[in-house]
């Protein structure tokens, strides 16, 4: 079997004429071409990795001021449970008090202009 002039009655070596070279050199720039989108993917892939860990780091930062802020609450609604436990009338005791204070300072602020 004959192919581009290898085989039978050809010179032996003679690689340049019939095309070896060529498909070599197709080759290697094919390779040199995957290689640097395996390079470019290698990267992007490690670029991801370490935008995984920062984000996994900052949910895990989340999370704690998140339990401390519901433990916070926690507390905050313990104490309103306890505060509409108690007699009613403090609690319109300081409705009242409160309400005097901020009409006190209304009146102080509106005087001052």
């Amino acid at each position: 079997m004959r192919r581009a002039g290898l085989g039978e009655g050809a010179p032996q070596g003679n690689y340049v004429a019939s095309g070896y070279s060529v498909y070599e050199e197709e080759n290697e720039h094919l390779q040199e071409g995957l290689r640097a989108k395996v390079n470019a993917l290698k990267h992007l892939s490690i670029d991801i990795g370490n935008e995984v860990k920062h984000q996994n780091k900052m949910l895990g930062e989340m999370d704690t001021d998140f339990d401390s802020t519901g433990g916070l609450l926690g507390a905050t609604m313990g104490r309103l449970k306890l505060l509409s436990r108690g007699s009613q009338t403090k609690i319109y005791c300081y409705m009242l008090l409160f309400a005097l204070f901020v009409f006190v300072i209304l009146y102080w602020v509106i005087k001052l202009r």
